[in-house]
């Protein structure tokens, strides 16, 4: 099964430029959340390196941040890059078990192995994958039983439709906005 950028491009823009104004970018060494402005009327979730792992995370984050957050660049989160201490590490992974439980769901809604990502390779803390892979399976499960919130339940219903049914993105893209609606009655 293939997995090319076009395809989630043509997916996510299909569902939510017109409704949310918002387009899914390819970036370049990091991804970043721009929201609109005056140079571009559309919000954008920009995602690295052409990855299609980057983008189905960076969608996570989109999926979860609310109107407030969504007018903010980044959806005003802090960052720390790689090489955070004991302490800054737990609370990166406390704010990522969400998007990467998500980032599950799509994963395996288009057949793709989810690989947890810990994100502190040259950082002194002492980090526990396998704890963090449980937890972020937990959430995942959770989202199941309880639901996603609506644009992620859309956004797995058209990467299911498409690849997992066969669907054309045009039915897939229409199966994911089906979701939306029913969401909003």
């Amino acid at each position: 099964m293939s997995h090319r950028l076009e395809e989630i491009i043509a997916l996510f823009d299909g569902l939510f430029a017109e409704t949310y104004h918002t387009r899914l970018v390819r970036g370049g060494d990091e991804p970043l959340y721009l929201p609109a402005d005056d140079a571009t009327p559309f919000h954008r979730v920009i995602f690295a390196r052409g990855f299609f792992t980057s983008a189905l995370h960076e969608i996570s984050h989109w999926c979860i941040a609310g109107a407030r957050r969504r007018r903010l660049e980044d959806y005003g989160y802090w960052y720390l890059p790689d090489g955070r201490d004991a302490a800054q590490q737990r609370d990166f992974e406390a704010v990522e078990v969400a998007p990467q439980a998500l980032e599950l769901l799509f994963s395996r809604a288009c057949g793709l192995t989810f690989h947890v990502s810990v994100d502190n390779l040259e950082g002194d803390a002492e980090v526990d994958r396998h704890a963090f892979h449980a937890s972020v399976e937990a959430r995942a499960a959770r989202y199941e039983r309880e639901g996603l919130p609506p644009r992620a339940e859309a956004m797995r219903t058209a990467l299911a439709a498409y690849y997992f049914r066969g669907a054309s993105p045009a039915e897939a893209v229409a199966a994911g906005r089906a979701c939306l609606e029913a969401a909003t009655a």
